[in-house]
């Protein structure tokens, strides 16, 4: 079965790029193009996932993404 999540994307001070994925806690990667981020980030997840499987934690923890909101202070 196939889920959908989301990425959050943020470019370091290097130019290279960082992505997180808020359903799944303590999932990230980088890469130095979007493109090597995304196949790296698709990586991680399935790792995530994995290891969520043998500890059968991914029912206990489920997090919804909501959005992304930008504040000035």
């Amino acid at each position: 079965m196939k889920r959908r999540f989301h990425v959050i994307i943020e470019q370091d001070e290097d130019g290279g790029y960082v992505g997180r994925v808020p359903e799944l806690r303590g999932c990230l990667s980088q890469g130095d193009s979007l493109d090597e981020l995304m196949q790296n980030i698709k990586e991680a997840i399935e790792l995530c996932l994995e290891v969520q499987a043998e500890e059968k934690s991914i029912a206990e923890e489920q997090i919804t993404f909501v959005g992304i909101q930008e504040i000035t202070v």
